[in-house]
């Protein structure tokens, strides 16, 4: 079953927290929200394989967890609050976290925030980019 086109579908780089990406990720974000716990941090930090397993992640989530692919943990599901329970255990920042979404150095991602964000030339449509 395809899904209805929504209006900031067509916006890049921004993934809504609506209905479809909850019910895709799930399990992904109760895997994240399970780190609370710190009996769970230091199971996922001896064995995160065998910790990721208690959950029913599909094989890209899986993925993007192991190789910490924030993009993708949006991408595939993830909520931010919830995924950034993830990068908190590997001891990151937001800002940190902004930085590798960006493609730039923290002290990068800091000043652009600082400066007021990123350009919305080319970011408020798909369409905008030749994207159709």
């Amino acid at each position: 079953m395809t899904q209805a086109e929504r209006d900031y579908d067509d916006i890049p780089g921004t993934y809504v927290f609506d209905g479809r990406h909850h019910r895709a990720g799930y399990a992904l974000n109760m895997f994240c929200m399970s780190l609370n716990d710190e009996a769970n941090r230091d199971v996922f930090r001896t064995d995160p394989a065998g910790y990721l397993d208690r959950f029913d992640l599909t094989e890209d989530q899986r993925t993007a967890v192991e190789q910490r692919d924030w993009l993708g943990l949006l991408r595939l599901g993830g909520n931010i609050y919830y995924t950034f329970k993830l990068a908190i255990f590997d001891g990151l920042s937001m800002q940190d976290v902004g930085a590798m979404m960006s493609g730039v150095s923290t002290d990068e991602f800091s000043k652009m925030m600082i400066d007021g964000g990123r350009s919305i030339d080319g970011n408020r449509s798909r369409r905008d980019r030749g994207g159709g």
